[in-house]
Parts: C-alpha cells; sequence; structure tokens
C-alpha cells in the first residue's frame, strides 16, 4: 500500500465510535450515498476450486441416528420396554415419544451400536431405520 492509505487506516484507526459515525454521516453527504444499504446485502462468496482427488473422495458416515418409524399398537408395550432400556427416560416420557412415532430414538452413535439397537427394536415389533 501507499503511505498515503497507510496513514489514511491508521487515523481510521485512531477515531472513537462517536468520530467513526460522524464520519460515516459525512462521507454518505458528500458523495450521496447511503451506507446502509450496502451493509443489508449480503456479501458475495466466490467458490473454491475443489481438489479433484478430494471430491472423487466420500466420506464414510460414522454416527448415525435411530429413528422409530412405526409401532403396532399389539407390541406397543415390548417396544416402550425395549425404548425406555436405550433412552434412559421414564415411563411417561418413553411412551411419549413411542407414541409420536416417526422419531429420532438415538443421536451421533457408531454404526454397531446403530445396528445393535434397531435389532433389539424390531425384535420388539418396531419398524426402526437407521439414517
Amino acid at each position: 500500500m501507499s503511505t498515503k492509505i497507510n496513514n489514511i487506516i491508521n487515523d481510521l484507526k485512531s477515531l472513537t465510535l462517536l468520530e467513526a459515525a460522524e464520519l460515516v454521516k459525512q462521507i454518505e453527504e458528500t458523495f450521496n450515498i447511503d451506507a446502509s444499504i450496502a451493509s443489508q446485502n449480503p456479501a458475495i462468496v466466490m467458490p473454491t476450486a475443489v481438489d479433484s482427488s478430494t471430491k472423487n473422495e466420500t466420506e464414510e458416515k460414522t454416527e448415525f441416528d435411530i429413528i422409530l418409524e412405526e409401532v403396532p399398537a399389539a407390541k406397543k408395550i415390548a417396544i416402550l420396554k425395549v425404548v425406555r432400556s436405550i433412552t434412559g427416560l421414564g415411563l411417561k416420557e418413553a411412551k411419549e415419544l413411542v407414541e409420536s412415532a416417526p422419531k429420532t430414538i438415538k443421536e451421533n452413535i457408531t454404526k454397531e451400536n446403530s445396528e445393535e439397537l434397531k435389532k433389539q427394536l424390531e425384535e420388539a415389533g418396531a419398524k426402526v431405520s437407521i439414517k
């Protein structure tokens, strides 16, 4: 940068908040512009170049969610017991969760753990999905 611009930047750094507000007002009047319009528009972000080697690699998902999709009425009590053991919820909370299916039971768990929980819920009669 030139010394002139460096001097302006240093002078701006030394301004108080009130002085900076006055400066903005003077610039708006002098150049017949409205600085508030510029701050309302979102910034334009240019896309970055993606390395072709990283684009071809797919990330393996490591965290999964167990979602209770469907609860048959005849199997509700058995499913409720499994949901309570998985979540640690009380009877009332677990009952509300089971009755509000489809609902997420457990979030951000490992693949092995999610498969085990799915197996337990399906054995009790629930329809479960892993996402």
